[in-house]
């Protein structure tokens, strides 16, 4: 363990990165983690799926991320580190789905297995496998409650869309897309963001994900319409700063917040009215299962398989809301904490 730490320390404090990998050993299989952030608690919880498994499977992993979420250079640096350290195969949550490409395919050329967590490359079918959740499932569920519990009020909501980067990655499309869909918007191209002619859509702003960039961007679409009565939000830390910003204003009270990720304090900000109803996805899963892909790599040879196309694996997701909508299935907060993360 004192190894391993050392090692991570001093690959870190060469190359800006969270963590380095030690040079696997000839009898050893070498895995790496690569998350946008190791902040944000999703993450973290993924990092503890990946080094469970590790010591489960015999693998030495080393874990890397990126400084901000969008950070694609360094997520770049951290795949030639890991091909250069002998790995066997990378867990990769890429911030540039499309950017990250070119240096994944050259890892598939050295010889690793490349499988993303969370986020779908673009193509999808440029990594060997995908654990993750159906994203544009979960902004379907919060955008079918958030209609629900609009009833016919639905048909004049005024909306504010809280995105992620301007680079907009696989995630933040599928989000924003099934919220739209699933509210009953037509979305016209499902894979593009803000191509949407609905005039209940007041604007799209984006977050970096973190609450900071949640506030500001709220801030900013309030200035837009101050009758903002339904927000939707890429992730719960986003959420909690739009919350924030409707509070300065006196409109906590007065407008839905919906959102994704079901982290310990994302749920809890549900039970507290923060957010309304959130869809919780499972990282620690996905982690664990992209690293028992990466031993049966090393040992067999053989990549996973599956029936429904391009190797994507769904890891679930639920609604979670204390307020039930008739015709959206849902676990309740107290069910939610019981599988929350962070």
């Amino acid at each position: 363990m004192k190894k391993a730490l050392l090692g991570a320390t001093l690959g870190a404090l060469a190359l800006g990165l969270s963590a380095a990998p030690n040079m696997a050993k000839a009898d050893e299989i070498g895995a790496c983690l690569i998350t946008k952030t190791d902040i944000n608690p999703f993450f973290v919880k993924m990092k503890e799926g990946a080094t469970a498994a590790s010591v489960a499977l015999g693998i030495d992993l080393s874990t890397y991320a990126g400084k901000v979420d969008g950070d694609h250079e360094t997520q770049v640096q951290a795949i030639e580190s890991c091909i250069a350290s002998g790995a066997k195969g990378i867990l990769l949550t890429a911030s540039d789905t499309k950017s990250i490409v070119s240096v994944v395919k050259k890892a598939q050329d050295a010889g690793l297995i490349v499988i993303a967590l969370d986020t779908p490359l673009e193509p999808i079918g440029a990594a060997d496998a995908t654990f993750a959740t159906d994203n544009f499932k979960a902004g379907e569920l919060i955008g079918q409650w958030a209609a629900a519990k609009l009833g016919d009020k639905a048909a004049d909501a005024k909306i504010a869309m809280l995105d992620l980067t301007p680079s907009a990655p696989s995630v933040d499309v599928l989000r924003d897309q099934g919220f739209m869909k699933g509210f009953g918007i037509d979305i016209k191209d499902p894979n593009k963001i803000g191509d949407e002619d609905d005039d209940r859509i007041v604007g799209h702003d984006v977050t970096n994900g973190n609450e900071e960039g949640g506030r500001e961007a709220m801030e900013n679409l309030m200035q837009q319409d101050p009758e903002i009565n339904v927000v939707y939000t890429i992730n719960e830390p986003a959420a909690a700063g739009a919350y924030e910003a409707l509070k300065a204003f006196g409109m906590e009270k007065d407008v839905l917040i919906v959102s994704v990720d079901g982290g310990c304090p994302g749920v809890l900000n549900v039970r507290d009215g923060v957010i309304g109803a959130t869809s919780q996805q499972y990282p620690l899963d996905m982690a664990y299962k992209g690293m028992e892909a990466i031993k049966a790599w090393a040992d067999t040879g053989k990549k996973p398989a599956n029936t429904e196309g391009l190797n994507f694996y769904d890891t679930g997701v639920n609604l979670v809301t204390d307020q039930a909508a008739d015709g959206v299935p849902s676990i309740d907060v107290e069910e939610g904490m019981n599988r929350c993360w962070g």
